[in-house]
């Protein structure tokens, strides 16, 4: 069976090219464009996984991640993020991120970091 991920990204493009990434290894169920929006299509799809932005308008992707952990606590989230967010990349492990790759996102590090944490 393949895992379900969602994509969450405030950009269209990034979206499009996380998207592109992870079709083939998984089936991407929905795309999010702010955490809220996050919370609200993971309560729905219920996805094995989230590919989630750090910064974002509305609801960021540390809160969304907070919130889809303390009710889903066996979601996989894992954060996209430019490397100069090391900060940033701290708290979203406190809020229960499973890992993080940078942006540019290279699909050599996105689909084996989703997949390793899946196992």
């Amino acid at each position: 069976m393949t895992e379900r991920v969602l994509v969450v990204d405030d950009s269209s493009f990034q979206r499009t090219v996380v998207r592109d990434a992870l079709e083939g290894s998984f089936d991407v169920v929905g795309e999010a464009e702010n955490g809220a929006e996050a919370v609200e299509l993971f309560e729905a799809y219920e996805p094995d996984a989230v590919s989630m932005d750090v910064v974002m308008p509305e609801m960021t992707g540390i809160e969304a991640t907070r919130n889809i952990k303390d009710r889903w606590p066996d979601a996989v989230v894992v954060m996209c993020t430019s490397v100069d967010q090391q900060e940033k990349m701290m708290e979203a492990v406190k809020a229960g991120a499973d890992g993080y790759v940078t942006k540019p996102v290279d699909p050599d590090e996105l689909v084996p970091e989703l997949k390793s944490n899946l196992d």
